[in-house]
């Protein structure tokens, strides 16, 4: 789970107010306003805080299935739909249109903290933050930061919400340029709303937290400063994740980590140029409907198997084979911490997630310290015996807690 954006003079102040009347109505009444070339944004909602203080009390802890105390809401927020243009690395920089959200506090002030969330793997392309009605991370994000005073950005990823590419998923340089250029698009919004972001701060779940830390690498090599970042269940190495499920597999293993392999090998194809590379993996007699799935077309959840040895050819299970294959090579270099990282980064992890093993929920930290002297800028913090999604509704709070002591 996850998905950075865009007086004059006293003698002409009457013609300035015929001006911002109009721009403001564009900005809350629908309809989009072009801020900058290739980014456009428009307003689709206000959430008061009684809406927001139903996402903390009544639909996270139904979704996520745990009972967390949330600081509540003090405020609404107003949300905008975030077009920006942006490249495909992996393709020779080819262009891209790409979708995210930014939320801003609905109260006085110029200047707030901005937290840029990335979201988890999700099955629709409108399970994004550009579509919050349909994301409750999310919402929870919204409920819990933006209803406190925060601006809350998100990237969709290249091939979710509104674009029309197929799904790059965890394919590292494209999540990393998406995140990066809905940043700059933010800001570009912002300044069109005369706001600011007096902070920043980056976050993710699941997927997402691979792509904040990968976000935060590019950031660091870029020279922007980033307060803190935080993750919860975050795969910080693609290859530990997936060599545990086909080598080390736990009992508690999660039946969905099929959509794992399936959407990184059709996404790892498409993105990196390598021709027939999915169906090197997948058995023949699933190929089909997992191409299906990664596409987002109709197809039976159930003629998908949960049995990865099933679902993949048995030489995958055999890890020189799967380290030398092409598909294992790619695998290999999707990695998100290896390198001295800079920055402030706490990584909650669960002790009963059915997807992050407790070593994969450590290991940005253990790999840290293990640098001479060791490098303390990493913490790994266990959120106890949580579930997946319990280790994300579980973290957020303690995130607040952190970034707001910052």
């Amino acid at each position: 789970m996850a998905r950075v954006v865009r007086g004059l003079a006293l003698a002409v102040l009457t013609l300035c107010i015929s001006f911002t009347v109009p721009r403001a109505v564009a900005q809350d009444k629908g309809g989009a306003v072009s801020v900058t070339s290739g980014v456009q944004y428009e307003f689709i909602g206000r959430w008061d805080v009684d809406k927001l203080n139903k996402i903390l009390t009544e639909d996270t802890p139904k979704f996520f299935g745990v009972t967390v105390k949330y600081t509540a809401a003090r405020n609404a927020v107003k949300l905008y739909r975030v077009s920006y243009s942006s490249v495909v690395p992996e393709r020779g920089n080819k262009p891209i249109a790409a979708t995210g959200l930014v939320a801003v506090p609905d109260i006085a002030g110029t200047s707030f903290p901005m937290v840029s969330y990335q979201h988890g793997t999700v099955y629709e392309k409108t399970q994004v933050p550009s579509f919050p009605d349909q994301s409750p991370e999310t919402q929870l994000m919204l409920a819990q930061f933006a209803g406190q005073g925060y601006i809350v950005i998100g990237a969709d990823y290249f091939g979710m919400g509104s674009s029309k590419e197929p799904e790059g998923y965890m394919v590292k340089a494209s999540h990393q340029q998406a995140s990066y250029d809905m940043l700059l698009a933010s800001r570009a919004v912002l300044a069109d709303l005369k706001l600011s972001g007096s902070k920043l701060f980056a976050c993710g779940w699941s997927q997402g937290g691979f792509v904040a830390m990968a976000f935060l690498e590019k950031l660091e090599a870029a020279g922007v400063k980033v307060d803190a970042a935080a993750t919860a269940s975050a795969p910080v190495d693609v290859s530990v994740a997936l060599n545990g499920f086909l080598s080390f597999p736990r009992k508690n293993d999660a039946d969905w980590v099929n959509s794992l392999f399936i959407l990184s090998s059709f996404a790892f194809e498409n993105y990196y140029g390598v021709p027939g590379l999915a169906r090197s993996l997948i058995a023949d007699p699933y190929y089909d409907v997992a191409r299906k799935a990664y596409l987002r077309e109709p197809f039976n959840v159930s003629d998908v198997p949960t049995d990865l040895h099933k679902l993949l050819k048995p030489d995958y299970f055999n890890a020189q084979f799967f380290a030398e294959s092409a598909y294992g090579k790619l695998v290999a270099q999707t990695e998100a911490y290896r390198w001295v990282i800079k920055s402030p980064v706490r990584n909650y992890y669960g002790e009963a997630d059915e997807a992050i093993a407790v070593g994969l929920g450590r290991l940005a930290m253990t790999y840290q310290r293990a640098i001479g002297n060791g490098n303390p800028q990493v913490e790994a913090v266990s959120t106890g015996q949580t579930s997946h999604r319990g280790t994300y509704a579980t973290a957020v709070p303690q995130w607040k807690t952190w970034f707001d002591g910052l």
